[in-house]
């Protein structure tokens, strides 16, 4: 569908200028835009690839030059990227299908609300609850008693098990998995982790007479609220009593797993292969790197920024930035890289006295 520069431009609370009446057909980086495209050229560091490209309109930063630049239109881009983020969604093309497949199999007791839409080879199961407007895609498998919010969109593969209740307009992405047991075992004498974690190691590490694993069940389901999105691949564990819980408006990226009772707050950001062990609270508005691991039965308090590949191991005050394994304040984490880098010139320097 194409749309004209102006009816962008007002969509995305921005300005436009020259030719507002163009129409585009879609978006393209500036070196490879045709001449229906609308280029995205949103910083300085873009400028000379239009002109490698065939582009006639573009987004461009605040103040630039666009008749200069060869253009016959452009929006002014203030902030770059939520320019992004409103412009992808109206280009976005609208996902496809209308009413349940015939090759769905659909519990007679489950409530499927109005313009709900199911795909080939989905399973809805006994007294699930589907909300209106739901888009629901091929072999996505709902448990027993799930209840999944209006505007949701759960894309192919995705399971749902038994005591899930999912929010409105929550995106969960493919083959995402939401209340699977939790990882909860116990032996029946202290184990050696347990012995571990007592005396910081000085134990001895021995083979019990009972070896044996007992299961810890997970009764509590999981609860994800309201505007959530989870990436592809990722898990969301089922809490042992009480819900395992994650908040309204929490962004989670692709292979992320988050561990049984967990709490995480609204607004958050969980970055792919982050991990967030068992009975852990992360705060509200807090930002997770990728590859970062958090303790389990630690807090994390609100606002708090992980840096990549950070391992959490005890509780973060709210308002800090955390880097490195284990996570200190960024300030002592770069200090003390500084000086690890410095360690074998110092070394050197000794030896050679």
């Amino acid at each position: 569908m194409a749309h004209s520069v102006k009816d962008i431009a007002a969509a995305l609370g921005a300005q436009a200028f020259g030719a507002v009446d163009f129409l585009v057909d879609g978006a393209s980086e500036p070196a490879t835009a045709g001449s229906r495209d609308l280029a995205l050229a949103m910083t300085p560091a873009y400028g000379d690839a239009l002109t490698k490209g065939k582009a006639r309109v573009a987004v461009v930063w605040p103040g630039a030059d666009w008749d200069a630049l060869g253009l016959e239109a452009a929006i002014y881009a203030p902030r770059a990227r939520l320019a992004m983020a409103g412009l992808t969604q109206m280009l976005d093309k609208p996902l496809q299908g209308s009413g349940i497949s015939p090759h769905a199999v659909v519990d007679p007791t489950a409530t499927i609300a109005a313009d709900v839409v199911i795909g080939a080879f989905a399973v809805i199961g006994a007294d699930a609850m589907i909300g209106a407007g739901t888009w629901i895609s091929d072999s996505v498998s709902i448990g027993e008693g799930v209840s999944v919010g209006a505007n949701c969109q759960l894309h192919a593969g995705v399971r749902l098990q038994r005591g899930s209740r999912l929010g409105d307009r929550v995106i969960v992405q493919p083959n995402v998995v939401i209340g699977g047991d939790g990882f909860s075992f116990v032996s029946k004498e202290p184990s050696n982790v347990e012995l571990a974690r007592e005396t910081l190691g000085v134990a001895p590490m021995t083979a019990p007479e009972d070896p044996t694993w007992h299961r810890i069940h997970s009764l509590g389901g999981v609860e994800i609220c309201d505007d959530v999105e989870i990436g592809a691949g990722s898990t969301v564990d089922a809490g042992t009593i009480r819900a395992t819980r994650i908040g309204k408006g929490t962004k989670v990226d692709n292979l992320v797993q988050v561990g049984h009772n967990v709490i995480v707050g609204e607004h958050c950001l969980l970055c792919a292969q982050a991990g967030v062990a068992g009975s852990t609270v992360v705060g509200d508005r807090v930002v997770v790197g990728g590859k970062a691991g958090i303790a389990d039965n630690v807090t994390i308090g609100a606002d708090v920024v992980l840096g990549g590949g950070s391992v959490v191991l005890s509780n973060v005050p709210a308002g800090r930035v955390m880097m490195g394994y284990p996570a200190t304040k960024m300030h002592t984490h770069l200090e003390s890289y500084k000086a690890l880098r410095r360690l074998p010139r110092l070394l050197s320097s000794l030896a050679k006295r």
